[in-house]
């Protein structure tokens, strides 16, 4: 046994982690936390799935419609600065997954990529949503090429950020995902909210103010609702049969226009990862940002606005 193990057993966390890891969701009514709306001045808008999940967006500005996709463990927060940017020139939609931000999962949600990826195609129904621009980064690359392969008359190009959409293939991401989505993961998030407190420092090139950690921190203040953040991580390597699903449907959206934007100081998403979506996109333009991380809309928001607005297949 692990002297990590025997630490648990010794102070009696074993058992509180375990009920932890089996609470349910949070009542899905329940208004999560307050936002900070000097940060985030969007009206908030609210969506019910048919499998009961609240799912919260901001829906901003009028024309063309741009939809953000976050992963883990942000939220439409993390779009902030590109919404208003881009909301007098788009119709611009920034969902929030169920389990992340201010949207609710219903009971039994395992927050796998499957059920979130069908969540968004739902979303993106209910919504009525055509002529679609999707930006994608981290699990929103997955999760949006997915909706775009289940409705590609809807899709009309899209904007990658440090992303992927297969099956792992390198040993470092494997490592990871076994890490922070097995026990060392589900510990740090159980005690101490550790998985956002790594994502949100080892992700970026700048340092958040305690304010901005602070709304990325609240929608999982409770314990019981931070089991998604080491979901996701362990999704990494569980999620294979659906990323290769994704993975074979690429080559039917290879013709739509792609630019790729793509933060050179990231740890988890590197050039690999860029040059496959490149050969596999032939129609694409590449913007690499020379100081920006993983999270590049907090990193390069007007690098990353700036280029929308030049390449936007009109």
């Amino acid at each position: 046994m692990s002297h990590y193990l025997k630490y648990l057993l010794v102070t009696g966390a074993l058992s509180s982690l375990m009920e932890y890891s089996s609470a349910l969701a949070v009542d899905p009514n329940e208004n999560k936390f307050e936002v900070d709306k000097n940060l985030f001045p969007y009206q908030s808008q609210y969506l019910i799935l048919d499998n009961g999940a609240r799912v919260h967006y901001v829906d901003e500005g009028k024309g063309p419609v741009l939809l953000l996709l976050h992963g883990n463990p942000t939220w439409s927060f993390l779009y902030r600065h590109i919404i208003a940017e881009l909301k007098n020139e788009f119709r611009v939609v920034a969902p929030d997954y169920p389990g992340f931000g201010l949207s609710s999962a219903p009971q039994g949600y395992r927050f796998t990529a499957a059920e979130q990826a069908a969540s968004m195609v739902e979303f993106v129904e209910k919504l009525d949503l055509w002529g679609l621009t999707l930006m994608v980064q981290d699990w929103g690359g997955p999760i949006g090429f997915f909706i775009a392969e289940k409705h590609p008359d809807r899709v009309k190009g899209f904007v990658i950020g440090n992303s992927w959409a297969w099956p792992l293939e390198r040993n470092g991401q494997k490592i990871f995902s076994s890490l922070m989505g097995g026990w060392p993961g589900q510990f740090m998030a159980w005690c101490c909210n550790g998985v956002v407190r790594f994502f949100m420092s080892k992700g970026l090139e700048r340092d958040l103010s305690d304010a901005e950690m602070a709304m990325y921190l609240a929608p999982f203040s409770e314990r019981n609702a931070r089991r998604q953040t080491h979901v996701f991580p362990a999704q990494l390597r569980d999620a294979a049969p659906f990323l290769q699903e994704v993975y074979s449907g690429l080559s039917g959206l290879s013709d739509r226009p792609a630019l790729i934007i793509w933060g050179v100081e990231d740890f988890a998403f590197q050039e690999p990862e860029r040059t496959r979506f490149e050969k596999i996109f032939s129609n694409h333009q590449t913007v690499l940002l020379e100081d920006a991380a993983h999270f590049i809309q907090e990193d390069a928001p007007s690098e990353i606005t700036e280029a929308i607005r030049h390449w936007y297949p009109k």
